[in-house]
């Protein structure tokens, strides 16, 4: 084969594999703001309803509409946040990440944005989910009257379905999501297009003066509809979480080149609908359709919906993955369903959490337009967080100054600070519910970072230095420990102390094996790390090795495999010979001490929460040993 030719495979392997990004992009992380069409039109325009629709009102809001998805969506995630990359990686969390390798000094600032930014996002996968299959099942109506007592069982049912196959996971699944979706894009563009000659004037929209006259003549009913309106841009968080998975390039021109096209013509269209028949404003969204396409638009927009609810079930996954690796949230069961893609996992905690979520409210609030009212609360509060954190990526990263990184993201922060604004007028009328899971949720995870570090922290005061413990416990006396063959490897979060599992071991066992291990396991603030980064070895006696195995944020922490790694640094070891001793904490309350009294009961309720460790390291479960202890706290 010549160089040219091998230059042309190479050329075509490389198209195809972008055309399969470029697919698979459109169907997961457009899934979710694929959606918002059939919705957020209906509920902008429901507050003009009671006194008769406006046409300047119509042609204001879908400015409104198509100048937020070019602001929000166009300028700040596709052109800027998208490269504000963790080694490839992006969302909330990752970002945070970020930030804490780079700067210091605003390190409790940092924190806490990021813990409120990754529980608003769970709180939004908590409401997409119901918010889009009701939306969609409620088409039905249309289609016969009858179908209205059905909308909450079915919807019910779904969510029991979507949720129980989690487990299998989604790479089956996943191949018929990119051909869906795009289908749906292009059904949008195909409803919006048929109705825009139904009133030419609709394209006056397109005029951004038309946004800003909404704003300032609307008066306070301008302000409430501002909330409805942000949920055009709803899973636009999507787009920097999913970075890792399928890379800048064609998450951007999938956007350009369908979503964003697609989108503009479906508000345009029902803009123009709405214009020259005020009856539409029921549901402006399905009638577009003719009435032979009304079944099948339903059918597609419910599978539209649950591809969008995947998205965010898997987003939550993600997140949860992460917040576990740096510390934010006890250590989960994580089950990897792909032996391919590391980013395909199953978290069985989150998933019976949000499923939980989901039911309560879809039954709760009754319909998709009840829920439209809490859901604004969570994509801007996120997205504010998103942009205050930009601020500091600009100074820190990119070098900027405070004020030329002020300026650049004034106008946006202005922007959603006005949306954010505008959806906490709805705090009464079912706002609270994600205001109240996002603080739930940010407690849980301050909570056990702070427990975490507490507990750290006191261990180490009370441990021995190993520069001490080593020579002493390795003298020849009549009192030594007997000496056992074999290799033992005690973990421990604190590597120059002496472990309390070594110190339990000799005590009640008085044996010391031929080679001990002391192993400790760090979570890098990237999301991999290269297996020749993976392992380093001190020896630091005759019977002692000192072992740090580093993981990233986004690697399945397997310990077995690591140590394979060890053989060519010349660590030999017999895995049938090796003992893993860890240390199992029976924490005890204790007042007026460590934590307040609530954070205790807490932490501790967490703690039980997690997973065992051995599971949670991958090690091998016939060659582990558990010593108990208790804690104070």
């Amino acid at each position: 084969m010549t160089s040219s030719t091998a230059g042309s495979a190479d050329k075509a392997a490389g198209h195809r594999k972008f055309l399969v990004l470029l697919l698979g992009s459109i169907g997961v992380v457009y899934g979710d703001i694929g959606t918002s069409p059939l919705y957020a039109f209906r509920e902008a325009l429901r507050p003009f309803s009671e006194n008769g629709v406006q046409p300047e009102h119509v042609i204001g809001l879908i400015s409104l509409m198509v100048w937020t998805l070019t602001i929000i969506v166009t300028f700040k995630y596709v052109l800027f946040l998208l490269r504000a990359d963790n080694d490839g990686e992006g969302g909330t969390l990752s970002l945070l990440a970020l930030l804490m390798k780079k700067t210091g000094g605003y390190m409790p600032v940092l924190f806490f944005a990021g813990l409120i930014g990754s529980a608003l996002f769970i709180g939004d996968a908590m409401i997409t989910p119901a918010l889009s299959v009701m939306s969609a099942l409620e088409g039905m109506k249309l289609v016969t009257p009858a179908f209205s007592d059905y909308v909450l069982p079915l919807s019910a049912a779904i969510m029991v379905g979507l949720f129980a196959i989690q487990s299998k996971g989604t790479e089956a699944v996943a191949k018929f999501f990119g051909p869906i979706t795009v289908v749906w894009f292009l059904a949008m563009a195909w409803g919006g297009m048929i109705h825009i000659g139904d009133d030419w004037t609709i394209l006056e929209a397109l005029n951004p003066i038309n946004a800003l006259w909404f704003i300032t003549h609307a008066g306070w009913a301008g302000l409430i509809v501002l909330g409805a309106v942000f949920l055009t841009v709803t899973g636009a968080e999507a787009l920097y979480a999913d970075l890792g998975h399928f890379g800048r390039k064609p998450i951007s021109v999938a956007w350009f080149i369908l979503v964003f096209p697609a989108l503009a013509l479906n508000y345009l269209g029902q803009g123009a609908l709405v214009l020259s028949n005020p009856a539409a404003i029921e549901n402006p969204f399905y009638l577009l359709y003719p009435d032979w396409a009304l079944l099948p638009m339903v059918i597609l927009a419910t599978m539209a919906t649950v591809i969008a609810s995947q998205a965010v079930i898997t987003g939550a996954f993600s997140l949860a993955r992460q917040a576990v690796h740096l510390g934010f949230l006890p250590r989960l069961m994580i089950k990897f369903t792909s032996e391919t893609n590391t980013g395909q996992i199953y978290v069985p905690a989150v998933n019976m959490i949000l499923f939980i979520g989901v039911l309560v409210l879809i039954f709760s609030f009754g319909d998709s337009e009840s829920l439209a009212t809490a859901y604004g609360i969570s994509v801007t509060g996120a997205m504010v967080v998103t942009t205050l954190m930009s601020f500091q990526f600009l100074r820190a990263v990119r070098g900027y100054s405070a004020l030329i990184a002020g300026a650049l993201l004034l106008p946006l922060l202005l922007i959603e600070a006005v949306f954010l604004a505008a959806n906490l007028l709805k705090i009464h009328d079912g706002g609270w519910v994600p205001v109240a899971l996002a603080f739930f949720i940010m407690i849980l995870m301050w909570t056990w970072t702070k427990g975490s570090k507490y507990i750290k922290d006191k261990t180490a005061r009370n441990d021995i230095p190993l520069e001490v413990f080593i020579p002493m416990i390795e003298k020849e006396s009549d009192h030594s420990p007997v000496v056992v063959p074999g290799t033992a490897i005690f973990l421990t979060s604190v590597p120059n102390r002496t472990p309390a599992v070594l110190l339990h071991n000799i005590k009640h066992n008085h044996v010391l094996h031929e080679q001990n291990v002391i192993l400790t396991i760090w979570t890098q603030d990237k999301p991999y790390v290269p297996d020749r980064e993976r392992v380093e070895m001190k020896r630091i006696s005759k019977r002692f090795i000192r072992l740090d195995i580093t993981f990233g944020y986004m690697d399945e922490p397997n310990v077995t495999r690591a140590l394979t790694l060890c053989r060519k640094a010349g660590f030999k070891f017999e895995i049938m010979q090796t003992s893993f001793y860890l240390g199992r904490r029976n924490l005890v309350s204790t007042p007026n001490t460590g934590l307040p009294a609530w954070q205790e009961q807490i932490y501790m309720a967490l703690a039980d929460f997690a997973i065992d460790p051995s599971a949670y390291f991958k090690l091998p479960p016939n060659r582990v040993v558990e010593l108990g202890e208790q804690v104070a706290i």
